[in-house]
């Protein structure tokens, strides 16, 4: 009898070569590995326990598309922030008491985006709370919500966006 191999079996075979691939894009072997083990549950979550037709370049696509989405990320976060940022506002933080006036518009920045959450539907409140106050990883969010991770990623990035718009950010 001719078994063909099953998704887990495909994945296991390949889960070497998975590694290495992820890790040439986004040049560590740690964040590969996170990777690669994001696209074995999104490739479970596509194939629902069916084998899929040309198993192996899907799983190897998602792989792609996740190393490069997660590279394309840092770029961002790289260009918004960096390590000098943090270091410069340590040091003004510990140097200097803050005037009334900066203590004022923190104050007002923080009604504001406390009036931005209370607006937001409830399950993208808790979202949010979760990914930026808690730390929790998108799929934390989306098994303790009981939803895909990509809507777990969407209900994030919609209430950082209504945040966003709250405060005047472009």
């Amino acid at each position: 009898m001719n078994e063909q191999p099953s998704n887990l079996d495909i994945f296991v075979t390949h889960r070497r070569a998975l590694l290495n691939y992820a890790s040439s894009i986004v040049g560590s072997r740690s964040r590969a590995e996170d990777v690669v083990q994001e696209a074995w549950l999104r490739f479970h979550e596509a194939s629902k326990g069916r084998l899929l037709e040309d198993s192996t370049s899907y799983l190897f696509r998602i792989a792609r598309n996740l190393a490069l989405d997660g590279q394309r990320r840092m770029k961002r976060e790289s260009q918004i922030i960096t390590d000098d940022d943090f270091e410069a506002a340590a040091n003004a933080w510990t140097d200097s008491v803050a005037s009334p006036e900066t203590v004022a518009l923190y104050k007002d920045e923080y009604a504001l985006v406390m009036d931005a959450l209370a607006q937001l539907p409830e399950r993208t409140r808790i979202a949010f709370e979760m990914h930026r106050f808690g730390g929790a990883k998108l799929r934390e969010i989306a098994a303790a919500l009981g939803i895909s991770l990509p809507l777990a990623c969407r209900l994030v990035a919609d209430a950082l966006q209504h945040c966003k718009e709250q405060l005047g950010w472009p």
